[in-house]
């Protein structure tokens, strides 16, 4: 049986510079072939707060390298962080959301890791666009997350106060470009025209 060492292995780990790993990428990472291994040196790895398990299959390095929205697209793929959240992040909503939200093509879900809440909504995959990547995490650009937040609120299924939003930093011309993807709900135009005023 191979004997595998706590500190060669947690090495292994941080020079990947990856803060988070699926089971597969775990076992590729310490190349652990026996499966009844393979568990032990998770266990120990775990027991050693090397790592933590986030949920099934899915782990993060025990360390302040993994944010919230690097963990919120790990746990739920794909998505990108949307609406309130990346609102916030851009200045636009001052409001500091509850929970990190996210748009994702799969079932809508809500998700606990560590006390905070994950939740993700479903969007259509034609709408599921407008996002960049920012400190290895997928946010939306502010002109979608707007969009997303009107899309949503226009289906009843998201809240929009206008008077909360600060809309200076937002490319208008790129908002009326983007906005022409959207389906043209009489709801949906209503909002977009509120915003534009």
């Amino acid at each position: 049986m191979e004997t595998y060492n706590l500190a060669y292995l947690t090495k292994k780990l941080y020079d990947t510079k990856l803060p988070v790993f699926s089971t597969k990428s775990l076992k590729d990472i310490l190349e652990v072939k026996k499966e009844s291994t393979y568990f032990s040196v998770v266990e120990r790895l775990t027991k050693a707060e090397v790592i933590k398990k986030i949920e099934k299959n899915k782990y993060i390095l025990s360390s302040p390298s993994a944010n919230d929205f690097l963990i919120a697209n790990f746990l739920y793929q794909p998505s990108y962080i949307s609406l309130e959240t990346a609102l916030n992040l851009h200045g636009i909503l001052s409001q500091f959301p509850y929970e990190i939200t996210s748009i994702t093509t799969r079932k809508t879900n809500r998700k606990k890791f560590e006390g905070k809440t994950f939740s993700y909504l479903q969007i259509k995959r034609n709408l599921f666009w407008g996002y960049v990547k920012m400190n290895d995490s997928l946010i939306a650009t502010p002109e979608k997350s707007l969009l997303d937040q009107i899309y949503f609120a226009s289906k009843g299924l998201r809240s929009i106060s206008i008077d909360e939003y600060d809309t200076k930093t937002i490319n208008r011309r790129k908002l009326q470009n983007f906005a022409t993807r959207f389906p043209k709900t009489r709801e949906f135009m209503r909002l977009l025209k509120s915003i534009l005023l």
